[in-house]
């Protein structure tokens, strides 16, 4: 089961697509403060990490991995220095005992300052366990987990093959330096953590086998969806024999009881309403200091220059979840967002390669609450006949027990190895029935049907808060 919720609805349209037409009114709660950047300096920011004396690092598109100060003045005029450079296309930053781990598409490479002045000098080889030869073999890395060890999401090579090794695979990266294949399916991944449960996600762009982007849960040793890299399991021997070809035109909860070692997408971005390449994802860890959405995944999209929210819960096993709109309005293509030491959210990225709606060819942004509270849909949950809606703000009693005013309609996608694909199967199940708890924060909304693997999208225009 997937949800995607909103209570505003589309403006106007444009190549990159639609609008939310939400900035003006989202402004009053969440300011985008910019940040200067000297004009003799590019900074893509791919990747970030936060470091013990509250500094952050970024890893560039470019190679470089530069420390900013200042991150959290009301009026930043950050510094920049420049720690290392001649790398490539750093996608991931982790930061352990002095030393940078760094994510870039030939290799996961440590980066140390031996002599103190500032500077790196030490580049030393942790993995290079798999091949590259074409530039969009993109090598997204995580930080490091609780048993510390690295993750490594593999794009394929030019977007639609996997020519080099282990293209299309996620890897795991040990403390002692071993690479272990625990996951093969990946298509263009744009980023691989932790959810709120700690448990290890990846972002997944749309294309072929995907017909739209996702968050999906990296089981060891499962399939993430795409066949094309099951040339590979040679030499993955832990992950045993590859799975059965999945069938194109079907829909994946079918093709799961077929597949058994596919993972369905637990959170589907409806195309181009929710972003059309997301990215780089952080959860929100800073206890009250980035408003009401505690525990939440936020997360980049590069097209459309913004950044959403999503949710996830398990469910007999199974990972689900729900996605939402948050900001638009950023000046370039978001490729990793960041949370501040104070609890700000650094966003960062480029427009070059492909189609943004931000204007500039880089920025640093950041977004911070200004202390009001957005009325908004706060989480949306299962519930045996429905769905448990939490929202941030009470709900007008009157408006929010009628259960006209809960529009819900699903779909579900194709699966199949086309480049994207359309909303099919679409559903209008009945509100039956809501019931409003008394501080007027959770509807609990009965339906006619629940339909399994269809995303369940709510038009919760008509609500109004009690205030």
């Amino acid at each position: 089961m997937f949800a995607f919720a909103a209570l505003n609805a589309s403006s106007w349209a444009e190549e990159v697509g639609d609008w939310w037409g939400t900035a003006e009114r989202e402004r009053a709660y969440y300011r985008v403060v910019n940040f200067p950047i000297p004009k003799d300096m590019v900074v893509e920011a791919g990747a970030f990490v936060t470091l013990p004396d509250k500094r952050i690092a970024i890893g560039t598109r470019r190679g470089d991995i530069y420390l900013l100060s200042n991150v959290d003045e009301e009026k930043p005029v950050p510094k920049y220095e420049l720690f290392a450079t001649g790398l490539d296309e750093i996608f991931g930053l982790a930061h352990k005992d002095g030393a940078f781990y760094v994510s870039q598409s030939c290799e996961m490479t440590r980066v140390t300052d031996r002599n103190g002045d500032g500077k790196a000098d030490n580049f030393q080889v942790v993995s290079d366990a798999w091949g590259y030869a074409n530039y969009h073999e993109y090598a997204f890395g995580s930080k490091f987990d609780p048993a510390g060890n690295l993750y490594v999401a593999l794009g394929l090579s030019s977007s639609y093959h996997s020519r080099a090794l282990f293209r299309g695979w996620a890897l795991k990266i040990t403390p002692k330096g071993r690479t272990v294949p625990i996951a093969s399916g990946l298509r263009s991944p744009g980023g691989i953590g932790p959810n709120e449960h700690d448990a290890l996600f990846y972002i997944e762009s749309q294309g072929p086998w995907n017909s739209s982007c996702s968050l999906k849960f990296v089981q060891e040793g499962g399939f993430m969806g795409h066949p094309i890299s099951y040339n590979w399991y040679k030499h993955a021997p832990g992950m045993g024999p590859p799975p059965a070809q999945p069938e194109s035109g079907g829909r994946i909860v079918t093709e799961k009881e077929k597949v058994k070692k596919l993972v369905p997408y637990a959170v589907i971005f409806p195309y181009i309403r929710m972003g059309r390449s997301i990215t780089g994802y952080v959860v929100n860890r800073t206890k009250g200091k980035f408003g009401p959405f505690e525990d939440q995944i936020f997360l980049g999209d590069y097209t459309q220059s913004i950044v959403m929210r999503a949710t996830t819960e398990k469910v007999n096993g199974v990972w689900q979840g729900a996605c939402y709109p948050f900001r638009e309005g950023l000046s370039t293509g978001i490729l990793n967002v960041e949370f501040t030491p104070e609890g700000n959210l650094l966003c960062g990225g480029t427009n070059r390669g492909w189609p943004v709606r931000g204007i500039k060819p880089f920025a640093l942004e950041r977004l911070e609450w200004t202390g009001r509270m957005p009325f908004e849909i706060k989480r949306v949950s299962i519930a045996p006949d429905g769905f448990d809606l939490t929202f941030t703000k009470p709900v007008d009693a009157t408006i929010g027990t009628d259960p006209k005013s809960y529009r819900v309609s699903t779909f579900t996608h194709i699966y199949h190895g086309g480049y994207g694909g359309p909303e099919v199967d679409q559903t209008t199940p009945v509100v039956k029935a809501v019931e409003l708890s008394t501080d007027g924060l959770l509807a609990t909304i009965k339906l006619s049907q629940l339909t399994l693997g269809h995303v369940h999208e709510f038009d919760l225009g008509v609500l109004q808060s009690r205030d």
